[in-house]
This record gives C-alpha cells, structure tokens and sequence, in this order.
C-alpha cells in the first residue's frame, strides 16, 4: 500500500513540478519521496512489529535498522521512480517541440 501511496504522489509531483527545474527539480523530488518512503517504513517496523520488537532482530542497533529500511525502501523504489519521471520527460518534450 506504501508504494501504490507514493507512486501516485510521485505521478502527482512530476506532473506539477516546475519545468525550469530541471535535472535538480527531478533529484530532489526523488530524495524526497524516497525520504518518506524510507521513513514510514522504519516507522512500521519489521514486518508490522513494534519498534522496541523490530531493533531486538537488529541487536539493538538503530543504524543496521535503518540501514534495512533504506534496502528494501531502494528495491521497492523502481515504480516511485518511474512514476515522478514519466510525467516530467514527456512535459520536457512536449515543450521543445
């Protein structure tokens, strides 16, 4: 349900997103939604458990937590990223034309 979430505000981002932006426009929109994405799935925790729970498997360290978040957060990432890029490149190139 999180990646349907964030590929839709992805789709919605690059749709909006001004085109005098740019390259940058388009990096810092995709740090952003990768930061939430990231972020709310740290803040569910392992598998739907607590947190208290979720840094037990992790030996109680909060960097090898986050650090697992942000794998499956990057491996879940592909759609979220085209999502934000279709909308941009074809707005690009429907304006150079």
């Amino acid at each position: 349900m999180l990646v349907i979430a964030t590929t839709l505000a992805g789709f919605v981002l690059g749709a909006i997103l001004p085109k005098r932006w740019g390259v940058f426009g388009f990096l810092g929109a995709a740090v952003l939604l990768f930061a939430i994405q990231a972020g709310v799935s740290t803040a569910n925790g392992f598998a739907g458990s607590s947190i208290e729970e979720s840094l037990l498997l992790f030996n109680g360290s909060w960097l090898s937590f986050i650090g697992f978040n942000a794998l499956v957060t990057y491996r879940a990432f592909a759609p979220v990223l085209l999502a934000l890029a279709v909308p941009i490149i074809f707005r690009l190139r429907a304006s150079k034309v």
